[in-house]
C-alpha cells in the first residue's frame, strides 16, 4: 500500500523509537518471519476461507475440507509447528520486537492446541458452517479487490463447494448446542435471502450473470435442505450443555487474555468498577432531570431510589432517536463529525481512511447492532466496513420501538466513537501499517476492544459532544456494558445463573432493554470468554494512560501518546508499557 504523506510524517517520528528500529534487524528476526511465512502457507492450505478473511486471495476459488480427517490435519500442523519454533529460530538472537512476535506466536499455537482438544467447534457449534456458506462468498465481493469478473468467478466456484460444506455439517455436529443452534437457523434463512436476492446488488453488472444467477440458485436450494436439517432435525437434538466449567474456563479466558491476569482478579477488578461506574451515572442522572421532569421531586436518595433516577434519566434520553431506515445515514453522519474533531482537537494523526458505513447484510445479524470489520492485514488496500443492523423486518412495532430507544442518538455517537472514530476504523489502519507480520495477522483482541472501549470516555473528557450530559449518561452506561458483560460472563460459565438471573441483573442493574437483554444472554452462551476482552483491555489501556501522563507531567501529548500506543500494533496488552515508552522515548 501507497502511505500518503501524513502516513509518513507520523512513521517517521517512530523510526526513531528507542534508537533500534533505525538498524537493520538481526538475522534472526528475518528467520522468523520466514518461518512464519512458511507457516501461513501450510496454514492458509488448509483453510483458504481464513486467507481470504486475512487478504490473501490465493485461494479464493476454493473452500475448506470440513472431514474429521482434514481437521485432524490441521491439529498436526499446529502441533508440529509449536515443536519446531523453538529449534528453527533462537530466541536469544532475537531483537526485542523479534522476542515480542516471537512470544505471541508461540502463545497462538498453544491456545490453539489447547481449543482443538476442549472446544470442539466443528461438532457442536452449527454456526461455525455459517462462515462457509455465505461469508466465503460476501467477502470476495466486499473486500477484494481483484477484478470484479475475477471475483465473480471465485464466488461461482466456492457456490459449487456448498453442498460439501452442508454435507460435513451434518456428519460433524453430533452435539449440537442449543443456543448456537438457534443463531444458526436465523442466520442460515438470511443466506437463503442473500443467494435469492442480494448477492446480484453486492455482485454488479457482470458479464457472468446466467451463470452467477444458475450457481446463486443452486445454493439457495441445498441451503433450504440445510434449513430443514437445521430445524427439524439438529434443533430437537441440540443440548443445553454450553457452560465451560470454572476450571476450563479459568484456563480458556487466560489464553484469550494474554494479559497476565487470572479469571479471579478479572472477577474482582469488574465487580468494583461496575459500583463505581453506576455511581458516576447517578450524578450525571441527578443533573439531568430537571430537564426531563421539571416539578417533579428526584427519587430519594438510596440504592432503589437511585436506580430509578437512573432508569428514567435514560428512558427519556432514548426517546430521542431516529427512525429505523436512517440509521445507516445517520452513523454516516456522525463519522464525517467525528472525524472532523478528531483532526481539530489532535486526537490521533489519522492513516487514509479506507472504511465505509453499510447496512449489516441479514445472514450476519443476530447478536450485535454493528460492528467493524477491517481492511484485511494482507490486502490493505481492501476497504473496511462499519455494518449497521436496522431491526429485522420481522419485528413488530414495539420490539423496533426498544430497540430504537437502546441505540438513540446518543448512544449512535457512542456507537460511532466505538466502532469507527478513533476506535476500531483507525487502531485497524494503523494495524494494517504494521511491518511485522506476525502482528498483522495474530492480532489481541483484547487490545482491539479495550482501545475501542477507552475511546469512548477520552472523546467525550476531550470535548466531544460539547458537554451533552445525555452523551455522558449513554457513554457511562456503554461502558457498564462492558464490566457487566465480564460479571456475566462469568457467572454464567463458571456457576448456575439462570438465565432468569442473567435477565434481571441485565435489566435492573444495567439499565439495559429486555431485548438488548436477551440477545446479551445468548452471546454469553456462544461466545465464552469473549465478553471479558472489552473490559480487560479498556483498564489496561485506561491504566497505562494514567500512567504515562502523570510520569510525563507537563510534556504530556495526548496525540502523540495515542500514536505511541497504536503504533506498535495490536500486541497482547501486557507488552504495551514497555513498547508505548519506548516510542515516547521513556525508560521503562
Amino acid at each position: 500500500m501507497i502511505r500518503t504523506p501524513i502516513f509518513r510524517t507520523i512513521a517517521a517520528g517512530f523510526l526513531l523509537w528507542a534508537g533500534h528500529a533505525l538498524a537493520a534487524p538481526p538475522a534472526e528476526d528475518k528467520k522468523l518471519e520466514d518461518y512464519f511465512k512458511t507457516y501461513l502457507d501450510q496454514f492458509f492450505e488448509q483453510r483458504p476461507l481464513e486467507a481470504t478473511r486475512l487478504g490473501d486471495h490465493r485461494f479464493d476459488s476454493r473452500l475448506d475440507d470440513l472431514s474429521p480427517e482434514a481437521l485432524g490435519k490441521r491439529t498436526e500442523l499446529t502441533r508440529q509447528t509449536l515443536a519446531e519454533l523453538p529449534k528453527a529460530v533462537v530466541y536469544g538472537k532475537l531483537s526485542r520486537d523479534g522476542q515480542i512476535d516471537f512470544e505471541i506466536l508461540q502463545h497462538s499455537l498453544k491456545a490453539d492446541q489447547w481449543l482443538s482438544r476442549n472446544i470442539h467447534s466443528y461438532e457442536e457449534d452449527p454456526r461455525i458452517y455459517n462462515g462457509y456458506i455465505n461469508e466465503s462468498v460476501y467477502l470476495l465481493l466486499t473486500q477484494s479487490t481483484l477484478p470484479g469478473e475475477t471475483n465473480v468467478a471465485n464466488c461461482i466456484a466456492r457456490m459449487a463447494q456448498i453442498p460439501k460444506v452442508v454435507a460435513f455439517a451434518r456428519e460433524n455436529l453430533r452435539h449440537p448446542l442449543k443456543p448456537h443452534t438457534e443463531t444458526a437457523i436465523r442466520q442460515n434463512r438470511g443466506a437463503i435471502a442473500f443467494y435469492e436476492h442480494d448477492i446480484f446488488d453486492f455482485a454488479g453488472p457482470t458479464s457472468q450473470l446466467a451463470a452467477l444467477k444458475t450457481a446463486s440458485a443452486a445454493a439457495a436450494a441445498r441451503l433450504k435442505e440445510y434449513q430443514n436439517f437445521l430445524e427439524h432435525d439438529l434443533l430437537p437434538r441440540a443440548n443445553d450443555q454450553w457452560r465451560l466449567g470454572a476450571k476450563k474456563f479459568s484456563r480458556k479466558l487466560d489464553l484469550e487474555l494474554d494479559a497476565a491476569v487470572s479469571a479471579d482478579q478479572v472477577m474482582a477488578d469488574a465487580e468494583s468498577e461496575f459500583a463505581r461506574v453506576q455511581n458516576d451515572m447517578y450524578v450525571v442522572a441527578r443533573q439531568l432531570w430537571s430537564r426531563y421532569f421539571p416539578g417533579r421531586p428526584l427519587p430519594p436518595d438510596d440504592p432503589p431510589g437511585r436506580r430509578e433516577t437512573i432508569r428514567k434519566v435514560l428512558e427519556a434520553v432514548g426517546k430521542e432517536h431516529c427512525r429505523p431506515e436512517d440509521l445507516a445515514a445517520e452513523m454516516k453522519q456522525r463519522v464525517t463529525r467525528l472525524k472532523k474533531f478528531i483532526e481539530a482537537n489532535d486526537i490521533v494523526r489519522m492513516l487514509p481512511d479506507h472504511c465505509q458505513v453499510v447496512v449489516m447484510p441479514e445472514f450476519r445479524r443476530g447478536n450485535s447492532t454493528a460492528y467493524m470489520e477491517a481492511p484485511p492485514p494482507l490486502d490493505p488496500n481492501a476497504r473496511g466496513q462499519l455494518a449497521v443492523s436496522p431491526p429485522p423486518s420481522d419485528w413488530d412495532a414495539r420490539r423496533i420501538e426498544s430497540y430504537l430507544e437502546e441505540y438513540n442518538n446518543h448512544m449512535l455517537d457512542v456507537l460511532a466513537i466505538h466502532e469507527g472514530f478513533p476506535g476500531h476504523s483507525v487502531q485497524l489502519e494503523f494495524m494494517n501499517q504494521n511491518p511485522s507480520l506476525i502482528r498483522r495477522v495474530l492480532q489481541s483482541g483484547v487490545y482491539i476492544e479495550g482501545w475501542a472501549v477507552y475511546t469512548e470516555q477520552m472523546m467525550v473528557d476531550q470535548g466531544y459532544g460539547q458537554g451533552d450530559l445525555g452523551l455522558r449518561l449513554s457513554q457511562l452506561k456503554f461502558f457498564l456494558r462492558s464490566v457487566a458483560n465480564t460479571i456475566l460472563d462469568h457467572k454464567m460459565h463458571c456457576s448456575n445463573m439462570s438465565d432468569e438471573e442473567a435477565l434481571q441483573f441485565l435489566v435492573q442493574d444495567c439499565f439495559q432493554s429486555d431485548g438488548e437483554a436477551r440477545l446479551k444472554i445468548v452471546r454469553a452462551k456462544q461466545s465464552s470468554c469473549q465478553l471479558s476482552t472489552y473490559f480487560v483491555g479498556r483498564m489496561a489501556h485506561y491504566r497505562l494512560r494514567q500512567q504515562i501522563e502523570r510520569e510525563l507531567g507537563d510534556k504530556f501529548q495526548l496525540g502523540r501518546y495515542h500514536e505511541a500506543v497504536l503504533v506498535p500494533g495490536a500486541v497482547p496488552v501486557k507488552y504495551l508499557p514497555e513498547l508505548v515508552r519506548a516510542g515516547l522515548g521513556m525508560r521503562d
